[in-house]
């Protein structure tokens, strides 16, 4: 079965789908890429002739050729665009954030679900190698239960990056560090180490760019099996480093750098699972490879001819946004906030 998809929004986040949708062409054919912006379809169309360009989003619903939608458009249009993917009966896999609030999220999530349509999120880092390595681990028992854990998300972003009108301000993207960085990682490390039970959080604005939202976070966290831990978020930090995650279990301790895993075994093994650099951390997100971003098309598309939810469903994403909301929370009252 060949899928019809349409792309929609054509700003840098495009790049790695569109890569992926050319290596998918035996399962997934593009009919069309849409924006608004008359500047951002030119340019497109100048770097991809071959692909179909529209202005007309409703008329890209109405398509029959149409049967699912990737949305990559800024946060704050997500539960619009969502509910109409919804209304014209077509699957989307949406680019995170689900969206600005938990409230809102939970209405797009119920949106997809009365129409019986899949819906996943863009939460690309769990589908990296090392990242599955270790959750079969972590499932299989190998490491015993969690007794500590840790995510650092140490990057930096440039003042090109938020030269973009309204990037880092909460009328377009509704958050900062967390909601538009960190929450991949974020994501990544709550799947590993189950339900986060409690925050207890601090936030700021670093006088290091001209934006409203976070980009200074550091909370210590209590997980649902009774162990505890930390976060720590930002992208102030100069030239921008692998994000990492640290698991200390009863039988071993794992350290996953970006896209590399160490786990030292109290028994003397130690296994290492080598992976791609990844430089996202730094001046420019974009530079990682694209086969994450095809891992989730790919499963997207199993998820669509099998009838199924994809691996990372609106439902499962609303999770690290309940995490995302919690810290924030924790962060304006000065208290600790529990996670239902």
């Amino acid at each position: 079965m060949t899928l019809g998809i349409a792309v929609v929004g054509l700003g840098m986040a495009h790049k790695p789908h569109i890569q992926s949708l050319r290596e998918l062409a035996g399962r997934a054919r593009i009919v069309a890429c849409q924006a608004p912006s008359a500047e951002r379809r030119l340019a497109f169309s100048q770097a991809h002739p071959d692909l179909p360009v529209a202005a007309d989003f409703d008329a890209v619903l109405a398509d029959p050729a149409v049967d699912a939608v990737i949305l990559l458009t800024p946060p704050m249009t997500h539960l619009d665009l969502t509910a109409r993917c919804a209304a014209a009966g077509k699957h989307v896999l949406l680019e995170k954030p689900l969206d600005v609030t938990v409230a809102r999220a939970e209405r797009s999530v119920a949106a997809m679900a009365a129409a019986d349509r899949r819906f996943g999120v863009v939460l690309q880092h769990r589908f990296r190698p090392a990242s599955l390595k270790l959750a079969a681990m972590v499932k299989s028992g190998a490491l015993g239960a969690l007794v500590s854990g840790s995510a650092s998300i140490r990057w930096w972003r440039s003042p090109d990056y938020f030269a973009q009108a309204g990037r880092g301000m909460k009328a377009r993207d509704g958050g900062g560090v967390l909601l538009t960085q960190a929450i991949h990682t974020l994501d990544l490390f709550q799947s590993l180490t189950g339900p986060i039970a409690a925050v207890s959080a601090m936030a700021r604005t670093s006088p290091a760019r001209a934006i409203d939202t976070e980009d200074i976070v550091a909370a210590a966290v209590r997980f649902g099996n009774g162990a505890i831990g930390t976060i720590d978020a930002t992208t102030v930090s100069f030239p921008g480093f692998a994000e990492r995650i640290e698991l200390a279990c009863e039988q071993a301790t794992a350290v996953l750098e970006a896209e590399t895993l160490k786990v030292h075994f109290r028994d003397g093994r130690v296994v290492v699972h080598e992976g791609g650099e990844s430089k996202s951390g730094g001046a420019d997100p974009m530079a990682f490879s694209h086969e994450a971003h095809k891992a989730v098309i790919t499963d997207f598309l199993d998820a669509i001819e099998g009838r199924r939810d994809p691996a990372v469903s609106g439902r499962e994403a609303l999770k690290v946004h309940k995490l995302i909301e919690a810290l924030l929370a924790s962060a304006d009252a000065g208290a600790t906030r529990e996670i239902p």
